[in-house]
């Protein structure tokens, strides 16, 4: 289910998640060679961010979304 980005936050290990509208988070990392999304390293780049939509794979799985 597409959720929209509201915010980010750290985890424990210093990576970084977006806060979805449905209130679930979702990691967003920049890992090359696997994943390339180097705007999630600056300010700049995550607030550029707010409002796009991720799927959210909890939503999709939580049977109360049907």
């Amino acid at each position: 289910m597409k959720q929209k980005i509201t915010d980010f936050e750290k985890d424990d290990e210093d990576h970084w998640r977006a806060i979805l509208a449905c209130g679930h988070r979702q990691h967003v990392r920049h890992d090359p060679p696997m994943t390339s999304r180097l705007w999630v390293l600056t300010e700049e780049g995550r607030t550029s961010r707010i409002g796009v939509e991720l799927d959210c794979k909890r939503c999709d799985e939580d049977p109360a979304n049907e």
